[in-house]
């Protein structure tokens, strides 16, 4: 490599931009083809992100939920891992650009995922961080802690009660997580760990714009979450988008205030910046348009999957970002790949849902599985296990249920640490 740019390869070079979900398993699904992989991520590890929630309430750590992208790709011969920031994407010259290189490919597969939406209020993202990173996750679980240990001191009542009002904006699967799980942080797990305020008495507020939780779940089981929810402590406020958002709390819609030393965000998302690398035609979420293959109209030497691709179910609904579905897409541009250098045809992606899952709380989930819905025990264990399952590493899943059974028979939370954060 000379002047930052990476020699051609022999053989066909795919690229893979983002190893989430589906890079990595579109990485994994090239193993023995004849090709050369790069997989390109500006961080250096692999992350469980449905778990991330619970690193943020202090329920786990983050080694327990990530592992080093070359350490997961290190058996495989044909892939080199590059830790660097992509900026931008020659679609004539076929390069990619990045902080450092230019690397040509032959097959671009773009798994960038997505980021926090605010609805044109970035300035709120301070105020109110969302949950898509370690990063995040740890700097979450600092203001939490942080606002019971202000509290603590705090010879204010007024200040006490703001500082043990916590707020999450957004009712989608993260946002009823991340409620349930700070409820019974407050209410079982450091109960006793403190001497002159109560932290059973936190107030917990989860406010959603839409008239239910869990849009993209059966009614029934909307109203089966928000009662097993309301059941845990949590206040929840349907029809009330947030109009206000500062360092004293938030305004709702109907002109209510809340004050709260922490606010927290699980309204939206929107997809990475690959539309405008592409110039290429998206919605209004930022997913990129694909074709029935997932590639880009017009080069079909370029995928894009998972959360940054607008995909058509055969119902004509988007599939939702979700990890099982960018698993499949990363597998099938895998099987497609594979098959045009052997000059074989695929058929078009099909999604296939197997269901969909969210947890509330200990022993509270629901399940939505078309044939049969549950709700409460049966549907945490389900959750239980298929998180268990999906998890990267043999390792990570023992010490996660031995941390779940912990938790469970003792209520106990061991990853209450506050590291260093980004801003006080």
């Amino acid at each position: 490599m000379s002047g930052g740019r990476v020699a051609p390869a022999r053989r066909p070079r795919v690229v893979i931009i983002g190893a989430g979900f589906g890079g990595i398993n579109a990485a994994i699904g090239l193993k023995n083809a004849d090709v050369d992989v790069t997989v390109i991520d500006r961080r250096n590890y692999h992350m469980f992100q449905p778990l991330l929630y619970q690193v943020a309430t202090a329920g786990l750590s983050p080694a327990q939920i990530a592992m080093p992208i070359r350490h997961i790709l290190r058996s495989q011969k044909n892939a080199t891992v590059l830790m660097d920031k992509v900026e931008d994407v020659d679609k004539e010259a076929r390069i990619v650009i990045t902080a450092t290189r230019r690397i040509p490919y032959n097959h671009l597969v773009i798994a960038t995922g997505a980021r926090h939406a605010y609805f044109g209020r970035d300035d709120w993202e301070d105020l109110a961080p969302g949950l898509k990173t370690v990063g995040d996750a740890t700097e979450i679980r600092a203001r939490i802690l942080t606002a019971f240990e202000k509290a603590e001191v705090s010879e204010d009542p007024a200040a006490r009660v703001r500082l043990l009002t916590f707020i999450v904006v957004g009712g989608g699967p993260t946002g009823v997580e991340l409620a349930g799980a700070i409820a019974e942080l407050a209410r079982q797990a450091i109960v006793r760990d403190f001497r002159h305020i109560d932290s059973s008495t936190a107030r917990v507020v989860l406010a959603e714009a839409g008239p239910r939780l869990l849009p993209a779940f059966p009614e029934s089981l909307s109203a089966s979450a928000k009662k097993q929810l309301e059941k845990l402590g949590v206040e929840v406020r349907l029809g009330h988008a947030v109009t206000q958002c500062d360092e004293n709390g938030v305004v709702l819609a109907d002109g209510h205030a809340i004050a709260s030393g922490c606010v927290l965000w699980a309204a939206g998302v929107q997809a990475s910046r690959a539309a405008k690398w592409l110039k290429a035609e998206a919605d209004r979420a930022g997913r990129v348009i694909v074709c029935e293959d997932l590639s880009l109209p017009d080069n079909p030497e370029i995928f894009i999957i998972g959360d940054t691709a607008l995909v058509k179910g055969e119902d004509g609904k988007p599939v939702p970002g979700v990890a099982p579905a960018a698993k499949q897409m990363g597998k099938y541009v895998a099987r497609l790949i594979k098959a045009r250098l052997a000059g074989k045809p695929v058929g078009p992606f099909r999604y296939a849902n197997y269901g969909n899952l969210a947890t509330i709380g200990r022993k509270a989930a629901v399940a939505d599985f078309g044939w049969i819905r549950l709700s409460g025990f049966i549907a945490w264990l389900l959750w239980s296990f298929a998180h268990l399952w999906f998890l990267v590493g043999f390792r990570n899943r023992i010490v996660v249920f031995l941390d779940w059974a912990w938790a469970y028979t003792t209520f106990d939370r061991g990853a209450r640490l506050i590291t260093e954060r980004r801003s006080t």
